[in-house]
């Protein structure tokens, strides 16, 4: 790969969601401005080649989008003008005009996540088109976050977006009113986001540090958009608590670290404070929610003073509740987890063997890996090594599969 290459690939990476958002500002339509950021990547090849990489990528991609859609639109203009056979009939819906309630969101990230968001749509087609146009996500990690396989994830897209164009559905900032209905969606978002990016799926770095600082970028503003919204709160609480401890998750080598062999003295005290204040705001307002709840489990392992010292009953409780208000069978696996902890292996792996029988979990790396454990804990390792190697199958990360093979060499 060329140096312009890597820049293009670089640019890509970081600037693809501000350089779209900017763009539907011009278009008002995400399929057009799609387009013209594609384009604009494409002329950035050629162009960087000649004239040398930008000092702000961001900047050129966004001016030359832009103008490639304004472009399209004044082609358009004249085909409307020099061609009225092909212009819509009169009695045809126009397009909306801006909703002059709509909610004023500061960020053009933000907004276009909240527009991706229409109600219209289903709330996983929701979720799966924000984070591949909005998020640049690409589509086999949202296959794999929603634990399916990646021509199926494709698949569901490719039926959005046509849902979208066939019912004429506006990219239009949501009003007040609209907002709320909105708000779970966009936070489901932010959190996939910040997960994609915490462990990434492929690679050879574990952290995909662009993709957690815009999750925090979004949260952060999300909250101060919606200061009296518990579960924005409750979100940004269980970033901070991840993102205080980031820096300790691997070794000076790369080497993933457990949660057990973390340094603790090296987290971000201040994070976890924030945090522990929003949920102690949060938590004496109103119910907790599933965002709020996670928070909660995040914060009482970050102030453990070690992980024997965990309060690990407290943390099986709110699993339960967790699992009561959304039966989801990743949380049902990660309370297996706190289970091991409170009574011991044999009924956590009872829990995790319900879990293999269900179904729903296949294909998930984290089903095996946990079984594996158990299992060794046990004393049955060579069952142990056979869920290791099925977990080594499933993953894509350097890093994670590092600590596999290291596994299974202890075994």
């Amino acid at each position: 790969m060329t140096a312009v290459d890597q820049a293009v690939a670089d640019a890509h990476r970081r600037e693809w969601a501000y350089v779209l958002a900017a763009t539907v500002r011009v278009t008002r339509d995400l399929e057009g401005a799609e387009e013209a950021v594609q384009d604009a990547y494409v002329q950035a090849l050629s162009s960087w080649r000649q004239d040398g990489v930008p000092a702000r990528p961001g900047a050129w991609l966004t001016t030359v989008a832009r103008r490639n859609a304004l472009n399209v639109l004044r082609r358009r203009r004249t085909l409307a003008t020099k061609l009225p056979l092909l212009v819509e009939r009169e009695d045809a819906e126009p397009p909306p005009e801006p909703d002059a309630d709509a909610v004023t969101i500061p960020d053009d990230r933000l907004r276009l996540v909240f527009i991706c968001c229409h109600p219209a749509l289903s709330s996983e087609a929701q979720v799966a088109l924000t984070l591949r146009l909005v998020c640049g996500v690409a589509t086999a990690d949202i296959a794999r976050a929603f634990l399916v396989a990646e021509p199926t994830m494709a698949a569901r897209l490719t039926r959005a977006r046509k849902k979208i164009a066939a019912a004429r559905i506006p990219y239009a900032v949501p009003s007040a009113e609209e907002l709320p209905a909105r708000v779970d969606v966009a936070l489901t978002v932010i959190h996939l986001l910040y997960a994609a990016g915490h462990t990434a799926h492929s690679g050879a770095d574990l952290v995909r540090d662009e993709l957690t600082e815009r999750a925090l970028d979004l949260v952060r503003m999300l909250r101060l958009l919606l200061p009296g919204d518990g579960e924005a709160a409750g979100l940004l609480a269980l970033l901070l608590c991840h993102e205080a401890r980031r820096t300790t998750r691997t070794d000076g080598d790369g080497r993933l670290l457990r949660l057990a062999e973390q340094d603790r003295s090296a987290w971000d005290q201040a994070l976890i404070a924030e945090a522990d204040r929003l949920l102690v705001a949060t938590l004496r307002a109103r119910p907790p929610g599933r965002f709020t709840l996670q928070a909660a489990i995040a914060a009482l392992h970050a102030q453990a003073p070690s992980y024997e010292a965990t309060d690990w009953p407290q943390i099986l409780t709110l699993y339960d509740e967790l699992l009561r208000i959304w039966p989801s069978p990743v949380v049902a696996l990660n309370r297996a987890v706190a289970l091991a902890m409170v009574d011991g292996p044999e009924p956590a792996l009872a829990e995790v063997e319900a879990l293999e029988r269900d179904g729903r979990l296949a294909g998930y790396r984290y089903l095996p890996s946990t079984k594996a454990d158990l299992l060794h804990r046990l004393g049955r390792d060579a069952e142990a090594v056979t869920a290791y190697r099925a977990a080594l199958a499933l993953t894509g990360n350097a890093a994670e599969q590092e600590f596999l093979e290291q596994r299974l060499s202890a075994l």
